[in-house]
């Protein structure tokens, strides 16, 4: 059962976060917000270094 809690925090999450800090990212840089471009960056770094700090802890 630990395989379907793994898949979703090491495959599937990331992919949504980064997804949606791309948007956050473009958005931002287009419309000169720094707020949203900066709240972007912080979701694609959450999203890189969540799969590590989770598994680790599940694992």
């Amino acid at each position: 059962m630990a395989m379907v809690g793994t898949t979703i925090f090491s495959h599937i999450l990331p992919v949504i976060f980064g997804f949606f800090a791309l948007i956050l990212i473009i958005s931002g840089s287009l419309e000169d917000n720094n707020p949203k471009l900066g709240l972007g960056i912080a979701l694609f770094i959450i999203a890189c270094i969540f799969p590590y700090v989770v598994l680790s802890v599940l694992v």
